[in-house]
């Protein structure tokens, strides 16, 4: 059975202060409320791994992540971060590939294959965002986009590394905008990615990847956007800020 992971992506937000009363927070909520089996992922401005760390240490549920990587080990990359780095800091998750990291930062397709590599061959377990512009939904190209972001970035892998993906959608559209997809449309783009996943690595693998739905979900849409057969948890933006509203998240999943 696939796993089902909800991944907090606090992005630039939280002083340290705040953010060490976050992670506190978090943890004994999921600690004392949540019975499911979920898996539970923080992801801090990097700043904050080293400090945060700690609260972690022996929580079986909850783990920490990163929020991007650079794609080379080592060397004169003045501000990035490595997977190496990451991996020595006891870091397990890392986001790539996010919307954001696309559109302010122009990352590629072919610059995220090297990203997944680099994550893979630290350990690290990547979160691979994809997703579309409102634009591209509504000339109906967005099933071939979203394909293509896979196909260029991922399908370069083996079946043994492609198991330790777990994918993200994200609609552009419905990021910080306050809209969200319908869980028949989450649904009906979670489905394509798993048909799509199964036509390069096979049904099995396919149906033992995770694959989060990523577009505003908060408290009160999750459950039912959960509930989707093919929606196995969220990659959450604004609700991950706020320790109660991400539990009610977490607690979203039924298994």
């Amino acid at each position: 059975m696939r796993k089902k992971i909800v991944a907090g992506n606090w992005k630039m937000n939280k002083t340290l202060d705040e953010a060490v009363a976050l992670v506190s927070e978090v943890v004994n909520m999921i600690k004392d409320e949540v019975t499911g089996e979920v898996d539970v992922v923080l992801c801090p401005p990097a700043l904050y791994l080293t400090t945060l760390k700690p609260y972690l240490e022996g929580q079986t549920r909850v783990a920490l992540g990163a929020q991007n990587c650079h794609e080379k080990a080592s060397g004169a990359y003045t501000g990035e971060i490595s997977a190496p780095m990451l991996k020595s800091l006891g870091v397990r998750y890392v986001i790539l590939g996010h919307s954001e990291r696309r559109q302010y930062f122009s990352e590629t397709n072919a610059q995220l294959a090297d990203k997944v590599n680099s994550a893979l061959a630290n350990g690290l377990t990547p979160i691979f965002c994809c997703g579309e512009s409102l634009e591209q939904r509504q000339t109906e190209v967005h099933l071939d986009f979203v394909r293509a972001q896979l196909t260029e970035s991922l399908f370069h892998l083996s079946p043994e590394q492609f198991a330790n993906i777990v994918i993200a959608y994200e609609p552009i559209w419905a990021i910080g905008t306050g809209l969200t997809a319908t869980s028949d449309q989450a649904q009906e783009m979670h489905a394509m990615l798993r048909q799509h996943i199964a036509s390069q690595y096979g049904q099995e693998v396919a149906d033992n990847t995770s694959i989060l739905y990523g577009g505003s979900a908060n408290e009160k849409n999750a459950a039912e956007l959960f509930a989707q057969p093919d929606v196995d948890g969220g990659l959450i933006g604004g609700a991950s800020l706020k320790s109660r509203e991400f539990t009610l998240v977490v607690k979203g999943v039924k298994n």
